[in-house]
C-alpha cells in the first residue's frame, strides 16, 4: 500500500518531503508570518506491519533546537493514549525517530494534542456545572472566542490562563484539571477555594494558533506573551481582551501556564526584577514554590530560569506585567515536553494525567495560602 502522510486536520503541521522505502523525510511548517517552529502533529496511514523511519530534516532550524537531545516524540492509534516512542536521536540537524506500525493509522505529535474542538467540549461541559459562569472575554484575529469561566465568590480574584504559546499543550491539560477539580462538589478543596476566592479560568488564550497547528504565535504571527505592555485589536487582540478582563476585577493571584522544550522538570518563573519587586512580596511567591515542591513529587525548584536583575524584567510578559500592574503574585508554571525527571515515566514522559494531577496539587497549595 502507498503511505499516506496528512496533517489537514485541527492541530496538524507536517511537510512531506519525500518517502524512500520504509524512511520518510519531513520538515515542520512556520508559524503563519513568522520565524518560529517546533510543533508537529500529523498522521499516517498504509504502513501497518512495517517500521518506518522518520526524519525532521529542518529541526536544526527550530525554535528551540538546543531542546530536541533527550526528546521522545508522543504516539498514538487511538487519539487517546500518547505515550513515547522508543527511541530518538538529534544529530547534524536532524530529529531521527522510528515506530514498527501496527494500525491502519497512527498518529504522531510533539505532545499529545489538545484539539480545539475537545476545548469546546471542556467548555461545554464546565459552563453546565452548577456555580460556573460563562463569558466571552472577546475574540481572536480569526473570529474566536476567548472563552473564560469565573467560579467562586470570595474577596480574592485569581487569574489561571494557558496556552498563549499553542504548542504548549500540555498547559489545556492542566486547565482541564484545574476545572474539573473546582466543579467537583465532593472536593474539599475546591470548596476551599469557592468560598475564598473568585476563579477567573481562561483555558486556551491562543484558538486561532492551536488549531493552524503552530508553536507559539497568533494568526499574525506575533508572540501573546510579549503584548501585555501594550496590546491591540490589529496585533493581539486576545491579550487586550483578557487585560481588559483582569483591569475590571483586579488580580490578586496569578498562573500563567506553559511549556518548556528544553528543561526535564516542572518549575516556576517569577516576577524579580520588575520596578515595585520587594522582598516581602517575593516571598509570597517563595512560599508558594516551596509548599508545592513539598506537597507534590511532580514538582521541584532547583531547575529553571535565571532570575532578572533589579530593574530588568520584561514587562510585556504576562507574569511580570501583572506583579507590576496590580501587585500581584504571579508565576509563570512550565512544563516539560520530556519529562519530570525528578520523578520519571519512561513510557509516558511528562503526559496529560500528570499535567492534571500537577493541577489539583497547584490548586492544593493555592487553598493553603490564600
Amino acid at each position: 500500500m502507498t503511505i499516506d502522510v496528512n496533517a489537514a486536520f485541527d492541530s496538524g503541521n507536517i511537510e512531506l518531503v519525500g518517502i524512500e522505502g520504509d524512511r520518510v523525510d519531513l520538515e515542520i511548517r512556520r508559524d503563519a508570518h513568522s520565524d518560529f517552529y517546533q510543533w508537529f502533529h500529523f498522521r499516517v496511514a498504509g504502513a501497518k506491519g512495517r517500521r518506518l523511519t522518520f526524519r525532521l530534516l529542518n529541526a536544526g532550524g527550530a525554535a528551540y533546537a538546543f531542546g530536541w537531545p533527550g526528546y521522545r516524540p508522543r504516539v498514538s492509534s487511538d487519539r487517546q493514549a500518547w505515550p513515547m516512542v522508543e527511541r530518538a536521536s538529534y544529530r547534524d540537524g536532524v530529529l531521527e525517530f522510528d515506530h514498527a506500525i501496527d494500525s491502519d493509522v497512527v498518529w504522531f505529535a510533539y505532545f499529545a494534542p489538545y484539539s480545539m474542538e475537545r476545548h469546546h467540549d471542556l467548555v461545554a461541559r464546565i459552563a453546565a456545572a452548577p456555580g460556573v459562569s460563562h463569558r466571552t472575554l472577546g475574540l481572536s484575529l480569526d473570529g474566536q472566542s476567548i472563552d473564560c469561566l469565573d467560579i467562586g465568590n470570595g474577596p480574592r480574584q485569581v487569574w489561571i490562563y494557558a496556552r498563549q504559546h499553542p504548542g504548549e499543550s500540555m498547559a489545556e491539560w492542566f486547565m482541564e484539571g484545574v476545572l474539573e477539580a473546582l466543579t467537583d462538589a465532593a472536593n474539599p478543596i475546591a470548596a476551599t477555594l469557592r468560598e475564598k476566592a473568585t476563579l477567573h479560568l481562561v483555558p486556551n488564550m491562543n484558538p486561532d494558533g492551536s488549531r493552524r497547528g503552530h508553536l507559539r504565535t497568533n494568526a499574525a504571527g506575533v508572540n501573546l506573551n510579549r503584548e501585555w505592555h501594550s496590546p491591540s485589536l490589529e496585533r493581539s487582540p486576545e491579550v487586550l481582551a483578557v487585560r481588559n478582563a483582569m483591569d475590571a476585577t483586579g488580580v490578586d493571584w496569578a498562573i500563567d501556564v506553559h511549556g518548556d522544550e528544553a528543561i526535564p522538570a516542572n518549575f516556576f518563573a517569577g516576577y524579580e526584577g520588575i520596578p515595585s519587586w520587594t522582598g516581602a512580596h517575593g516571598e509570597r511567591f517563595y512560599d508558594f514554590q516551596r509548599r508545592l515542591a513539598a506537597g507534590t513529587p511532580l514538582f521541584q525548584t532547583k531547575l529553571g530560569y535565571d532570575k532578572a536583575s533589579a530593574g530588568r524584567a520584561n514587562l510585556s510578559m504576562s507574569t511580570n506585567q501583572l506583579a507590576e500592574r496590580f501587585g500581584a503574585v504571579s508565576m509563570t508554571l512550565e512544563m516539560p515536553f520530556k519529562d519530570h525527571d525528578p520523578s520519571p515515566d519512561p513510557v509516558e514522559g511528562w503526559s496529560p494525567a500528570r499535567s492534571k494531577a500537577l493541577a489539583h496539587a497547584c490548586l492544593a497549595t493555592l487553598a493553603d495560602v490564600i
